[in-house]
């Protein structure tokens, strides 16, 4: 197992508070004790927000390559022309194209094995769009290109873990793209990342409704009925211990998530808005399913924020520390289950 794992930190939209979170999380000595963290961005954009924030007393060690990274020091690279503009509170199409540069070439050496886990600082959705980046978030494009055919976006915090079955889709396609494989994919997903990222040997994981009362036996939906009790039931015939369906508004209302090690929803704003309700600050939105780690804080660019030295940085620094966390937890999952031991029949010996 690596004692020092290699973090790398994409800038995200360099208008927003990407680079105020980074640099409060740096500054925690706890950091560089079990890891080295690579910033992939701009010297001259991180001198001009440290200086907008009045940050004095942090600077980082500018290096051309991730072979380069110093322990012990905050390293960044600089991938960006010297003379891109910074426009605080605003979106901007360079911004956007530095987001993706830097997100682009941060992956590369993640695929390269450069770097161990990545971090990723929020992006716009928006401005981040073009002719090779045409997905909804971060979640779709690296999935991609790992080469998964499949991820799942899970909400991380210290009391709740919640994933979604469909992620950023519109509202009126969520129903109909509601199948019992749909279901049984992500669950599947999500029971092995408890086990392997997060150490949870028999997770318990609810299931969630689609409509309000989870249908009331049909009379105000099918989809419980028809797809979401017999993705459970299938479920529960593999050996995964998935209960439901629930209700969310009582689901969440009367704490009844704590009986469970994570919650799958049906759509986005089902998990995420109790999600963000109860934990906004310190929650984490991690990707599970991938080959490699990527954890991101779980709160946007927020631009009405940017250069006041306004943001809490604990939802970008529990990103920093889960990655590290989950990335030991998998190669502790994978010492243990290298060389199982074989099953034998009882009645043969």
């Amino acid at each position: 197992m690596k004692n020092i794992i290699r973090v790398g930190i994409t800038q995200g939209d360099i208008n927003g508070i990407g680079y105020e979170v980074i640099i409060k999380t740096l500054q925690d000595p706890r950091v560089t004790e079990n890891s080295t963290p690579i910033v992939y961005g701009s010297p001259k954009v991180a001198s001009y927000h440290r200086k907008a924030l009045n940050i004095n007393n942090f600077n980082f060690n500018s290096i051309n390559s991730a072979e380069e990274a110093s322990p012990k020091r905050a390293n960044i690279i600089n991938c960006l022309d010297d003379e891109i503009r910074v426009e605080l509170g605003k979106s901007t199409e360079i911004a956007g194209e530095a987001s993706f540069k830097t997100l682009e070439l941060a992956l590369d050496d993640m695929i390269n094995g450069k770097i161990d886990v990545l971090v990723t600082a929020p992006i716009n959705k928006k401005n981040i769009q073009t002719e090779k980046f045409q997905f909804p978030g971060h979640t779709e494009y690296l999935t991609q290109k790992m080469g998964s055919s499949e991820s799942l976006m899970l909400l991380v915090s210290d009391v709740l873990k919640v994933g979604v079955v469909t992620g950023h889709i519109a509202v009126s396609k969520i129903s109909s793209s509601l199948t019992v494989q749909k279901i049984m994919s992500k669950l599947k997903i999500l029971n092995q990342s408890l086990k392997e990222d997060f150490a949870i040997r028999k997770p318990r994981i609810a299931i969630l409704g689609l409509n309000p009362h989870c249908g009331d036996e049909g009379v105000i939906g099918m989809e419980e009925i028809e797809t979401i009790i017999p993705a459970i039931e299938q479920a529960n015939k593999e050996n995964i211990l998935a209960f439901g369906p629930y209700p969310a508004d009582g689901f969440f209302g009367n704490g009844n998530f704590k009986a469970f090690d994570a919650v799958l929803a049906m759509y986005h704003d089902q998990g995420l808005a109790p999600f963000k309700a109860l934990v906004f600050d310190r929650g984490v939105n991690y990707t599970a399913g991938l080959p490699m780690v990527r954890t991101s804080p779980a709160h946007g660019t927020a631009y009405e924020l940017a250069g006041k030295n306004e943001a809490s940085e604990e939802s970008f620094r529990n990103a920093y520390f889960l990655a590290c966390d989950i990335f030991a937890n998998r190669q502790e999952y994978y010492r243990l289950n290298k060389n199982p031991l074989q099953k034998h029949d009882p009645a043969n010996l």
